[in-house]
């Protein structure tokens, strides 16, 4: 849980208006969903998707990079990896099986299978969504784990989207579908807490010797 003491102290290093806007943020936060991106070639690709993330409210991605490059392309996603969870793995299993311990369904994003056409996909619980490389999709791996398949349906002569554009346009149209469900999507209050505290720590300049400071001010009962 959130050190609320520290977080207090912490806000004192950012302004009021920036503290409302974390809170305005975080209503709009979302764990039900997320997105795992498998060993994407060109980086400014993962990074679109992660700002894409950042924009529908999605707090978690995870990032597979058994192949490729491991640094996100900070210009593309403007600052989004700042305010999203990025978690990463080291292969499509490891990252697979993590998810599914943590309750939830695999769905893979393709249009070579028999795929839910993405207007009849209805959000049911907790959902990852697998988004694979730009010139042949998931790996047969991801597929064979997955629990079912997704597709943006295609009218023209082309067969694919650039995999940025289509995890903008899935995430979009599932976010909207979860919040005009039932199903409870809001991250919980100690989330809410645990990410008010990371974010204000990312906020602060100097963190080290502020938090330094916390630390002495703490041992001598001035906090």
């Amino acid at each position: 849980m959130a050190d609320e003491q520290l977080l207090e102290y912490l806000e004192n290093f950012i302004s009021e208006e920036r503290k409302q806007r974390f809170l305005e943020i975080l209503k709009d936060r979302t764990k039900l969903v997320t997105v795992a991106i498998e060993d994407l070639y060109q980086m400014h690709n993962t990074s679109a998707v992660i700002r894409s993330c950042e924009v529908f409210g999605i707090q978690e991605a995870h990032v597979i990079e058994s192949r490729f490059g491991k640094k996100l392309d900070d210009e593309i996603a403007m600052g989004a990896q700042k305010w999203v969870d990025v978690h990463r793995h080291k292969s499509t299993r490891n990252c697979i099986e993590a998810l599914r311990e943590d309750g939830y369904k695999i769905i893979a994003t393709t249009p070579h299978n028999d795929s839910n056409f993405l207007v009849d996909f209805e959000i049911e619980g907790k959902t990852a969504l697998l988004f694979g490389t730009e010139r042949n999709g998931l790996s047969q791996e991801a597929i064979d784990m997955s629990d079912g398949f997704l597709k943006i349906p295609m009218l023209g002569f082309t067969e694919s989207l650039n995999i940025s554009v289509s995890a903008a346009i899935i995430i979009q149209d599932l976010v909207t579908k979860m919040r005009n469900s039932n199903i409870e999507w809001k991250l919980t209050d100690d989330e809410k807490l645990e990410k008010r505290l990371d974010w204000t720590k990312k906020s602060v300049r100097s963190i080290e010797d502020i938090l330094k400071r916390y630390e002495t001010e703490i041992k001598n009962g001035d906090a």
